[in-house]
């Protein structure tokens, strides 16, 4: 039987994955390991815990804690790292970039210190589209691209990409990488934006839209996301890296419409406030590589969008108690001092 130790796997990629890989593959085990940090939360796992006893362990830990990882490791006699450990929220990553160096970049460091020391296990590094930065024109990021983040968050994440292939080049380590667009679905701690709109129209709270709203992103489905990770597990080639995304985009205000109209919500609710600092205007992937491989998304942004916003609609168990906890005091941090703008 095949072992994952899947880090940050209690988070709401992480946990998408966890729970799609053991539904797929009955012969496969899967160790989490997550430090359950605010976006961390053990609830995204609990029918994972209730219906897979026997093929899933929980551990909570650090990956920055190197002893805890390798005990992990050889205890459970590991045969692949999948990372998802990250702090991975542009506005936190402006309040506070250090955490972000540490677990993003220190980190990776020590997983892949870990993989090495184990016998070169299989790795693989869950990496954002934001490390391209801002993609002028018609352009669509390809993975031969030079990296060239805007934000401390997307920094982080192009700092653990060089690492990662330096590992490869260095020590034959077995790795691939993937980057991902903007992923929505179950679980999205409601600092996100699709979430937060989402909780907020909910709540009839107005939508704090940045800036003009024109900015340009492609929102994919989750589980479409973690299908092309499996795929890029079972096919990719060592050393390569992986764009994941529908390869189309929407503006910031299609993506809002949409929500407010599934949700049966006026647009008055809609309040554009002052930009973020460094704000990258679009992201687009090619993702022809992926593709090239026997993928494609199942769902458009238009679907993903409206299936999220459902979700969030019928699961207010899971997001109302965030929103009364220290997302609060986050939500009026960064919103709380932006003037509307006219």
């Amino acid at each position: 039987m095949q072992h994952l130790f899947v880090t940050g796997g209690a988070g709401f990629i992480g946990s998408n994955f966890v729970r799609m890989m053991l539904d797929k593959y009955p012969d496969l085990a899967i160790t989490v390991y997550d430090k359950l940090t605010y976006a961390g939360r053990v609830e995204n796992l609990q029918d994972v815990a209730a219906n897979y006893q026997e093929r899933y362990r929980f551990v909570q830990g650090d990956i920055c804690d190197a002893a805890a990882v390798d005990k992990v490791i050889a205890e459970q006699q590991i045969d692949a790292i999948i990372n998802f450990a990250a702090e991975t929220h542009v506005d936190r990553s402006i309040l506070n970039p250090d955490a972000f160096i540490q677990t993003d970049v220190y980190g990776t460091y020590v997983l892949l210190e870990a993989a090495r020391k184990a016998g070169n296990l299989r790795y693989h590094q869950i990496s954002t589209d934001e490390v391209y930065g801002h993609v002028e024109g018609s352009h669509r990021s390809l993975e031969t691209d030079c990296v060239a983040p805007r934000s401390p968050y997307a920094a982080s994440k192009a700092s653990a990409d060089h690492l990662v292939n330096a590992y490869f080049i260095t020590y034959g380590l077995p790795i691939t990488i993937s980057r991902g667009a903007n992923n929505i679905g179950p679980y999205q701690y409601p600092e996100k934006v699709v979430p937060l709109f989402v909780t907020n129209a909910l709540n009839d709270m107005p939508l704090p839209v940045y800036g003009d709203g024109k900015q340009r992103r492609d929102y994919q489905y989750v589980l479409d996301h973690c299908e092309a990770v499996d795929l890029v597990l079972q096919k990719g080639v060592i050393g390569e890296t992986y764009n994941i995304g529908t390869g189309t985009e929407i503006t910031n205000l299609e993506m809002v419409e949409i929500l407010l109209d599934e949700l049966g919500k006026p647009r008055t609710l809609i309040q554009h406030v002052e930009d973020r600092l460094g704000h990258d205007r679009r992201y687009c992937l090619d993702v022809h590589k992926i593709m090239a491989l026997g993928w494609e998304p199942d769902y458009s942004h238009e679907e993903a969008l409206r299936m999220t916003a459902r979700w969030y609609m019928h699961n207010q168990w899971w997001w109302e108690p965030i929103r009364s906890g220290e997302f609060r005091d986050y939500y009026a941090r960064v919103y709380g001092d932006r003037k509307r703008l006219a």
